[in-house]
């Protein structure tokens, strides 16, 4: 599927120093992945490597973003999820890594899922459920 493909990879590949955006003690994250879903809802992800911890600016960043999405009556979920690709010249096929833990809102709340799924499959689900709420 072209819309899927990585057009500039050695690009992507390039690493983004945040050397100088620091403010008070915060200093900026990154997003794995974003998805907008038809005004409806916001799925944001991220992937770990192997149960690395996510910092804890980052999962709060990730809280307030899904905070403020209900704030205007958006549904939203912020995912973690890991992968145990070892080789880094490697690619990580995101929609394969392995679920760690959610926050969606109404819940407020980190925890894991009923049981192990992949990114994908839950991304599936959630969009399924809000759909038909």
């Amino acid at each position: 599927d072209p819309m899927n493909e990585i057009h500039f990879a050695e690009r992507a590949r390039q690493l983004i120093e945040f050397t100088g955006l620091n403010y008070d003690a915060i200093s900026p994250t990154d997003i794995d992945g974003l998805i907008e879903y038809q005004n409806i809802a916001y799925v944001i992800f991220e992937l770990k490597y192997n149960g690395a911890e996510m910092p804890r600016g980052q999962r709060l960043a990730f809280e307030r973003m899904v905070y403020d999405f209900e704030k205007r009556s958006k549904k939203a979920i912020a995912i973690v999820a890991e992968h145990d690709v070892t080789d880094a010249s490697k690619s990580v096929l995101a929609k394969d890594s392995i679920v760690r833990e959610l926050y969606q809102t109404g819940e407020r709340k980190w925890r894991p899922t009923n049981h192990k799924m992949t990114l994908k499959e839950l991304i599936d689900a959630y969009i399924e459920k809000i759909i038909k709420k």
